[in-house]
């Protein structure tokens, strides 16, 4: 038996999903854009490419800690948002790649939250504008465990 009913998706979920797949395909971009600059040599990076393999097998603790040590020379090890501060080396600007993808999740909720209000969907309003302050504080750094 075949049914008419078809569930078409709402302005919200096409405007989400439009900006989700644009901001994957930026962040995609720009892990090319940014490894081929540290694999190719353009840039410089902290951690020369033919020592990178020498440090895989340590936790990430004690690699921060080893590579401060012998590469980066900082008085802490980078942590959180600390590579932003080495973005002018290759191998760490390739995390604006990784930064963009991590947060265009926000950005989707928070370019739907008008048009759920404007619909009266209240709900849904106030559940992503939650998801949208949790998905910021949880990437600010402020929610650090074990430090």
């Amino acid at each position: 038996m075949k049914s008419n009913n078809t569930i078409k998706p709402t302005e919200e979920q096409l405007l989400y999903a439009d900006i989700l797949g644009k901001g994957m395909y930026l962040g995609l971009a720009m892990l090319f854009a940014t490894f081929a600059l540290y694999a190719f040599g353009i840039m410089a990076p902290a951690i020369p490419l033919s020592e990178i393999q020498n440090y895989w097998h340590l936790p990430v603790g004690e690699y921060l800690a080893t590579i401060n040590a012998n590469h980066l020379h900082l008085d802490h090890a980078p942590t959180g948002w600390g590579w932003m501060n080495l973005i002018g080396k290759g191998d760490f600007l390739n995390f604006t790649g990784v930064a963009v993808l991590s947060g265009v999740t926000i950005i989707c909720y928070l370019a739907i939250i008008p048009g759920l209000f404007r619909r009266g969907d209240k709900a849904y309003g106030i559940i992503s504008i939650a998801e949208a302050l949790i998905l910021t504080l949880a990437a600010s750094g402020l929610l650090a465990v074990g430090h």
